[in-house]
């Protein structure tokens, strides 16, 4: 099964790759960020304070729109194998913090993400390429150290959602599997869904993810296995079930109430609301530049995307995918897109060229019908893949030099930071900011370059600063 158009335009079959391979990386991509689909707009809708978020089904609208623009750009234009969708965190922020907490409006939040993607997508220009230098400009161990993180991050998101994790008050975590497993156990579908994938990814069986989601899926539809309600943790537990033939096809969400809800606001921003706009816009687009950056680093450097002098291939127009997405996001009624660290699946699939975020593009709009079958898939069938993906991941761990205490404990706090904060982000400001006082500690200013200088000292500002706010907080409230 070849195509030889697609194979000159996306050049899958020099990049190693088939036509029935690239579908196949697509396919499982899409299977381990699907749940976006579900989650996004159920976390957006705040359902249980009505009428203060944005509305479901314009949501659920908005969030097939951003991933369906973003990965046919990244596939089309970039010709890299990278999803996008609205970013697991970056909607936490937007619903919890600034529309619930701070009271203000979803409209004007949108308006927020909206301005930072447009500068967002200035600063990736070519002719700009302050992004590209950024990450360029990053040491070599740190950004390999930055790809273990994520390795890390995505395993102990796999291990929460598998039910093998669970919240601590005196030790943070603990494991939640205590044994007493009956054939209904979703833990214990997990595991064994884990170790399949990994015995057939191990016996080099193609497709092995996607076997391992499909077979666990099907296996706790039979058995009434019970779900963790990870998206919806407040609501228990529940046994999961296959979906009636009737609840699978639906046109819900084709609500399309919130396109052009930021620009509106956006027009209506007075002195009242400047300061509370700054803020938010400033602390997206901060969070959005690191997680994008990272995450491209990470997954590239697994699909052989970096060079030998560390460089990023097709950065710009990667970066450029990534900031159109957020900008397509916004207008229709989402918080801000990036691109996803589920990519990986695919990769480790086998997965080369532009086409795979194409198929995930076509899958995401076409969930837009199929809500009730992908809100079937259990939690704990997808969990295992993003486990083994993680461990992938972890393989450049071995590539820093661990001898150097320079460089190793800043890459050791720029792998952790991620997991147990829970942000990519976070991780590798910590790791730069340690890594620049580390040299400043050692007399050895001379080897700090500009840009690693400037980043830490705009970091340095964005977590510290006079009385309860950060720098950042206090300069806007003492202007506005």
């Amino acid at each position: 099964m070849e195509n030889k158009a697609l194979d000159d335009y996306f050049g899958y079959t020099e990049a190693g790759s088939s036509l029935e391979g690239e579908i196949r990386a697509g396919i499982t991509t899409f299977l381990t960020m699907a749940y976006i689909l579900v989650v996004n707009p159920d976390m957006l809708s705040l359902s249980f304070a009505p009428g203060v978020g944005i509305p479901f089904n314009q949501a659920l609208f908005a969030t097939a729109m951003a991933a369906f623009v973003g990965c046919t750009i990244m596939g089309l234009w970039a010709n890299q194998p990278y999803a996008l969708a609205p970013g697991m965190g970056l909607n936490a922020y937007f619903a919890f913090t600034v529309v619930l907490s701070q009271g203000i409006a979803w409209e004007l939040a949108l308006a927020a993400v909206l301005v930072e993607g447009v500068l967002f997508m200035i600063i990736s220009l070519p002719q700009v390429g302050w992004r590209s230098e950024m990450i360029n400009s990053i040491p070599k161990d740190l950004k390999i150290a930055t790809m273990a993180g994520i390795g890390m991050f995505l395993a102990i998101i796999g291990l929460r959602e598998m039910g093998w994790i669970i919240d601590d008050g005196a030790t943070l975590v603990n494991i939640g599997a205590h044994g007493g497993w009956t054939h209904q156990s979703g833990e214990l579908w997990a595991m064994i869904g884990l170790l399949a994938i990994a015995i057939m990814m191990a016996r080099g069986i193609k497709g092995a993810i996607i076997y391992g989601i499909g077979g666990v899926t099907v296996i706790a539809w039979i058995m009434g296995a019970m779900d963790m309600g990870v998206s919806d943790p407040y609501n228990g537990i529940e046994a999961v079930a296959a979906p009636a033939m009737g609840d699978v096809f639906s046109t819900d969400g084709f609500d399309t109430g919130a396109f052009g809800a930021s620009l509106s606001a956006l027009m209506d921003i007075n002195g009242d609301t400047i300061g509370a706009f700054i803020l938010v816009m400033v602390t997206f687009l901060f969070v959005d530049i690191f997680d994008t950056a990272g995450t491209l680093y990470g997954v590239g450097k697994m699909a052989g995307k970096v060079d030998d002098d560390d460089n990023l291939e097709g950065a710009d127009e990667a970066f450029m995918s990534d900031a159109g997405a957020t900008i397509v996001g916004a207008l229709c009624g989402t918080s801000t897109t990036t691109t996803y660290i589920e990519s990986a699946a695919g990769i480790e699939e086998g997965g080369k060229t532009g086409l795979v975020a194409i198929v995930v593009g076509v899958l995401m709009l076409m969930g837009l019908f199929l809500a009730g079958l992908l809100q079937a898939i259990p939690t704990f069938a997808v969990a295992p893949a993003l486990v083994v993906v993680g461990a992938m991941m972890m393989r450049g761990a071995a590539d820093i030099d661990w001898s150097d205490k320079e460089m190793a404990i800043p890459a050791f706090i720029t792998m952790v930071m991620m997991p147990f904060t829970y942000s990519i982000a976070d991780g590798i400001a910590w790791g730069i900011i340690a890594y620049v006082l580390m040299k400043v500690g050692m007399g050895k200013m001379d080897q700090i370059n500009k840009v690693m200088g400037i980043l830490c000292v705009l970091m340095v500002m964005f977590y510290l600063g006079p009385g309860g706010e950060t720098t950042f907080e206090w300069i806007v409230n003492m202007i506005f």
